[in-house]
């Protein structure tokens, strides 16, 4: 009978904190797309629309975290949301994602699927990913192993145990590591990247996925002038290939990145249009902009 090797278990993995899929901040893999993709029939985007939101509300007691509101993202659409602080920024990607149920309204991804209706684990692996403002990476592991670990595939116990990298999967990761400008940093433990490169990161293991809708909370915070110039360009770069939801404070990154800017105030969609439209709108000007 042929012995089957058992895997190496390295101790600076078994350092690395267990992962909660139920935990919030971003600490779930599963909940910030990194599940493998669900099989079935491709998503029904037959009218353009990648992202409908109808009549949302959500309530905690008693106050309105969304009211009412309203949106639709196309396919391959690069929108920026912004608003003061609690106009409903972080509930709105809640909603999308799963982790809050709205208490009225409709929310479909395409043109079939009831995100209402599902987990968060059943909407990422249905093409839906999360990045949030704090980066979640694999610190003890390397940059190449983190996206390794992100590739879609079977996560099972016994595939796992038996996997081994195919050609077309290195491939992917190869090209992944020059989108987001690692391949130099590939063998560096992740931990010690500085904090724009584990941003990059975060968003190289969600486009490990190939997700349909990528959700972006505040990218750019804390980040160098160098590395918020290169994530515009490679925002611009991932738009048409996806769709992309950026939620950013930063007036002088959303100019450089955005066609369509959606401000939100007390859970309500305020306005609507270009960057330029929207900082012209007296409405806009009197509760976001402070002239």
């Amino acid at each position: 009978m042929r012995t089957v090797p058992l895997p190496v278990v390295r101790p600076e993995f078994m350092l690395e904190p267990a992962f909660d899929p139920n935990r919030d901040a971003g600490s779930s893999r599963d909940a910030i797309g990194l599940g493998a993709r669900s099989a079935g029939k491709a998503l029904d985007v037959r009218h353009g629309t990648i992202l409908s939101l109808e009549d949302i509300s959500v309530s905690f007691d008693g106050f309105k975290a969304l009211n009412a509101l309203n949106l639709y993202i196309g396919v391959g659409e690069l929108r920026c949301i912004i608003g003061p602080n609690g106009a409903g920024k972080t509930t709105l990607m809640d909603v999308i994602t799963g982790k809050t149920r709205p208490s009225h309204g409709k929310a479909w991804f395409g043109e079939t699927l009831d995100l209402a209706s599902m987990s968060e684990v059943q909407i990422a692996q249905a093409g839906i990913g999360r990045k949030f403002q704090k980066p979640t990476v694999f610190e003890a592991l390397t940059v190449f192993e983190n996206l390794e670990l992100a590739q879609k595939a079977d996560k099972s116990v016994w595939a796992s145990l038996g996997a081994r990298l195919r050609g077309e999967q290195k491939e992917r990761i190869d090209e992944v590591l020059e989108t987001i400008r690692l391949t130099s940093t590939q063998h560096r433990q992740a931990g010690l990247l500085s904090h724009g490169q584990k941003q990059f990161l975060e968003i190289g293991m969600l486009l490990m996925q190939d997700p349909q809708l990528l959700l972006l909370d505040e990218p750019v915070a804390g980040m160098t002038d160098a590395e918020t110039e290169f994530t515009a360009e490679l925002f611009r770069g991932l738009a048409g290939k996806h769709s992309l939801m950026v939620v950013e404070h930063d007036m002088g990154f959303v100019g450089s990145i955005a066609d369509h800017v959606t401000v939100l105030h007390q859970g309500s969609v305020l306005a609507e249009g270009s960057l330029e439209q929207v900082q012209a709108d007296d409405r806009v000007i009197e509760v976001y902009l402070g002239r």
